[in-house]
């Protein structure tokens, strides 16, 4: 019902709507559309009331609720099924949870800020209001070993929605971090359940510094960023977060059927890995050499000094500076 409001009083941003005419229009009581109004406006919606004129927006809060997201939506089922938290622990270990109870392929989790973000290797990741903090559960029927090929799909998914919404150039780096002048501004996180030959769910989690201010990447100012930082404004979260959904679903049903070579394509396009000198490190042992390149699967090809190459799936990286 507050979804219908909304769009009502959105009609016309300028003229006030009456009571009487929601009332009638929507089929509820008065009273009822008294307590729609009161709940909006404690959920940040700056609704004016006038005695003879009726209700007005004013002003919109900048937060990723679920009706606020889909009339941008291009999806067929990614995101078409949201769930949001203003605050949450974790959005992939929301997500797991509603796997294991059996939500649908498609349902994403969002929060405007996470408390216990998690990054690769168990890294804690710092997600403060104004970010893009998403997970979404994807069930492919795949072998576990062609996992890795979705966070390949996730980065350049989100590379392209945010070239294409901000302009700004992103660059991606092995195996799941986007960059933009060389500072970290997107990370991501796979998170996976399966049996010996068949995944049973994908959790996709990404973080994204969208409207992160620059107090809150003090601390890590010199290897991180925001887009608000890099643009000098404000990005509109809701449109960036439905591209991000809609490039994701593009790709991932490129990736079922079959057809990753375009995904690649674009991968290695934006990619900020390949063709450079590196260090890998995998626990406690590191591997050099040159990144020549990324099989079907998501691995990186290490070609070191004597000519030997090797495949890694996962590891750390730390490329050589120009």
């Amino acid at each position: 019902m507050k979804e219908k409001i909304l769009a009502l009083l959105r009609e016309d941003d300028r003229d006030y709507v009456s009571g009487e005419e929601i009332s009638k229009r929507l089929g509820i009581s008065r009273t009822a559309v008294w307590k729609h109004i009161n709940e909006l406006r404690r959920r940040g919606y700056d609704i004016e009331a006038s005695t003879k004129r009726g209700y007005r927006i004013l002003s919109s809060p900048d937060v990723l609720y679920p009706w606020e997201i889909r009339p941008f939506l291009r999806t067929k089922i990614f995101g078409k099924k949201l769930v949001h938290f203003m605050e949450l622990d974790s959005t992939n270990t929301e997500a797991k949870e509603l796997a294991e109870k059996g939500a649908r392929e498609g349902t994403v989790v969002v929060a405007e800020e996470q408390l216990k973000g998690r990054g690769r290797l168990g890294r804690n990741w710092h997600s403060p209001k104004g970010g893009i903090w998403l997970s979404i559960i994807l069930k492919p029927k795949i072998q576990p070993h062609r996992a890795m090929g979705t966070t390949l799909l996730c980065a350049a998914a989100v590379c392209e929605a945010v070239m294409k919404v901000t302009s700004l150039r992103v660059s991606i780096k092995w195996p799941n971090d986007l960059l933009i002048e060389g500072r970290k501004v997107c990370g991501i996180l796979t998170e996976m359940k399966a049996e010996t030959d068949l995944v049973q769910y994908i959790i996709q989690g990404v973080g994204l510094n969208a409207n992160v201010d620059e107090e809150d990447l003090r601390e890590v100012s010199e290897t991180a960023t925001s887009l608000k930082i890099m643009l000098g404004r404000p990005v509109d979260r809701k449109i960036l977060l439905a591209e991000i959904l809609y490039s994701m679903e593009t790709m991932y049903d490129a990736y079922l059927r079959g057809d990753f070579g375009e995904v690649l394509k674009k991968w290695k396009k934006w990619n900020c890995t390949l063709g450079r000198h590196l260090t890998l490190k995998q626990g406690d042992r590191e591997y050099y050499g040159l990144a020549v390149d990324v099989t079907p699967e998501g691995g990186l090809i290490l070609e070191d000094s004597s000519g030997k190459r090797r495949t890694f799936y996962s590891g750390e990286v730390t490329v050589k500076k120009k």
